[in-house]
């Protein structure tokens, strides 16, 4: 399991901007406009977004080819 960095501050989709992901014991404090919370092992920052209602990381939507 890993850490994924969220960001407040940068909205994504209808939550938050994944900042960063670390392994497991490789977090470190950050400002009150972050938080760490764990995630999957196939999280990749800035492909992925918080949604605060249920609490989940999603994969960001690729749009369609036109």
């Amino acid at each position: 399991m890993k850490q994924a960095l969220i960001s407040t501050i940068e909205l994504r989709e209808t939550g938050y901007r994944v900042a960063q992901v670390v392994a497991d014991g490789e977090t470190f404090p950050v400002a009150p406009a972050l938080f760490w919370t764990p995630c999957a092992d196939n999280v990749v920052q800035d492909q992925f977004w918080y949604d605060p209602s249920d609490q989940t990381i999603k994969p960001i939507p690729v749009p369609p080819e036109v």
